[in-house]
């Protein structure tokens, strides 16, 4: 059996039963007027951070989400885009698929401005997602790709970018580790099923968004997620697991290198009325300015300029 067989066991059975702190850290649903969300909907809730942020969904976005779920943030973003097949959700588990459509319609009985068709569930995988090419303003996942072995994930990512317009949006939310996980924890499938041993590396997460084509990465939310103790699972130390938002654009890549926001600024101390370094960047005295990690370095080389470390929380509001 392959990991992806026993990943869709796994969620077959979490569909039938809903299992309470299954795969992630329960993360409580994002509080909007007038959203109401049902009880099993919400215990169902498998996904390790959020990927619904509302400053990424104005103006009606059409989304593809990938791996519904038990439909919680398929319906969020239906708050959102309110028209119908506005949400298209992928999912290959067909017990999940069923358990999402019950929760949906669970969920119009108590939202007035919701309707059932508003979420278009499909039956496909990450792999080859049933939708059109440039068909999507954003492509949504929560705690699914970490389970993907490298080259599925570039596979799934590769995917992602093919349905987006240009300019449009990734938003992912996976589990990253502090450090290389071993081999035997990377073999162990169930674990793997559960988003415990699947996951890369900060900089080998990130790289790999980069290589499927988005210029431009943003980093909403980094906190820990889970711990793998030594004693558990055969380790020569603890290994903390982290939880990871992020936001991709599809844009052009830069000749320099693609953009990667994690919440960087850089301040100018000197004594001239601004600090201009001839690509696009003015700096004004005392005054932060956010700005991405590549930009960050080549600032850092002058003594007048304090770079700040980064917050794991950007936003919005600065330049490349």
């Amino acid at each position: 059996m392959t990991y992806l067989e026993t990943t869709a066991r796994f969620y077959a059975e979490a569909a039938e039963t809903p299992n309470v702190g299954l795969c992630c850290v329960q993360s409580a649903p994002l509080s909007l007027p007038g959203l109401h969300i049902p009880i099993p909907m919400q215990e169902m809730n498998y996904g390790c951070g959020t990927t619904v942020h509302p400053a990424e969904l104005v103006s009606n976005p059409t989304i593809a989400y990938v791996g519904v779920g038990g439909g919680l943030e398929a319906l969020q973003f239906a708050y959102f885009s309110r028209q119908v097949g506005g949400v298209i959700a992928v999912e290959p588990v067909p017990e999940m698929r069923e358990a999402a459509r019950r929760n949906l319609e669970a969920a119009a009985e108590i939202n007035d401005w919701f309707e059932p068709e508003f979420v278009e569930i499909r039956a496909g995988d990450a792999f080859k997602l049933p939708i059109d090419d440039f068909a999507v303003d954003v492509v949504a996942q929560n705690c699914l790709f970490n389970i993907f072995e490298p080259a599925d994930l570039a596979q799934a990512l590769s995917e992602a970018a093919r349905i987006l317009k240009p300019g449009g949006r990734l938003i992912m939310s996976d589990p990253i580790a502090t450090r290389p996980i071993p081999a035997h924890l990377q073999a162990d499938e169930r674990l793997r099923a559960m988003c415990l041993s699947g996951a890369l590396t900060y900089a080998e997460y990130i790289q790999q968004i980069i290589q499927a084509g988005f210029g431009q990465v943003e980093v909403r939310a980094r906190r820990p997620y889970r711990l793998l103790d030594r004693q558990t699972y055969n380790l020569d130390s603890h290994l903390l697991l982290e939880s990871l938002d992020t936001v991709a654009f599809k844009v052009i890549i830069p000749e320099d290198g693609a953009c990667v926001f994690t919440g960087k600024t850089a301040v100018y101390a000197g004594a001239e009325a601004a600090f201009d370094d001839q690509a696009g960047h003015i700096l004004q005295p005392g005054i932060p300015l956010a700005i991405c990690d590549k930009t960050a370095a080549k600032l850092a080389r002058f003594e007048e300029i304090l770079v700040t470390d980064s917050t794991w929380h950007y936003s919005g509001g600065g330049c490349c």
